[in-house]
């Protein structure tokens, strides 16, 4: 299969990561397995029917579907006549295009969208990624200020930083704030952390620049130890750490 991302434009930076298209090859008759990153997105199927869900959904043709953030991991089929077009929204920015769901309704669902919130493939096919600039540019309003700024003392911290803090820093109350999670994110600050913690494991796991042991990384990403790291691990994403 190929993978191509392309970077919205500036005004639009703040909410949304990137677009992307995947295009199976001749021969491709594979899964593609994808991990929980907090963030929730939009695929417009320009190809055959796609399986996804771990093949509990099917993306059909021509159609735009939302999916919902992820507590573990997901797999697609991809086949030769595969094309998927996609939008991943930046944590918490599903609401400032689209407000007629909580996210935490989405969790680990794909949901197809009704005609008037979906993407014009006809246009899409004469604009290409114009159009999508366009399309969310129209729809664009910021909310969320409280959310992003836990997002953000999560991300600095990467994810070790204690709930009791988070809530002291930001003037918050713990219900308050795990319900605009909900609302906003689809999961608990605490499971946001969990996932935002593992990514940075996985990243040292993957690069290992300095040849450190799991536990070192264990330890450095805030686990008790290499086994808690390692089950965290097994839990998102169904693989063993040295198969990452």
């Amino acid at each position: 299969m190929v993978f191509k991302i392309v970077y919205p434009t500036k005004n639009l930076s703040s909410s949304i990561h990137n677009y992307w298209e995947l295009r199976g090859e001749e021969h491709d008759n594979c899964s593609d397995r994808i991990f929980p990153d907090g963030c929730s997105g939009l695929v417009l199927n320009m190809g055959n029917v796609c399986l996804t869900d771990s093949g509990r959904s099917s993306l059909l043709p021509g159609t735009t579907s939302v999916v919902g953030p992820m507590t573990t991991y997901k797999e697609s089929l991809i086949r030769a006549d595969t094309h998927l077009i996609g939008v991943c929204f930046k944590p918490g920015a599903f609401a400032n295009f689209y407000d007629f769901v909580a996210q935490d309704q989405l969790l680990n669902e794909t949901v197809q969208l009704d005609r008037k919130d979906s993407f014009d493939v006809g246009k899409f096919l004469v604009e290409g990624w114009h159009y999508f600039n366009r399309f969310f540019s129209a729809r664009l309003n910021i909310r969320n200020g409280l959310v992003l700024d836990v997002i953000e003392d999560i991300h600095s911290t990467c994810g070790i930083l204690r709930l009791a803090q988070i809530v002291d820093r930001n003037h918050v109350t713990m219900r308050t704030l795990e319900r605009l999670f909900k609302k906003h994110i689809g999961l608990t600050p605490k499971e946001y952390s969990r996932i935002i913690r593992l990514q940075r494991s996985m990243t040292m796991i993957k690069n290992n620049v300095g040849h450190k042991t799991l536990s070192d990384i264990a330890f450095e990403c805030g686990y008790y130890d290499h086994a808690h790291l390692t089950n965290e691990i097994r839990e998102f994403t169904g693989l063993a750490p040295s198969m990452l």
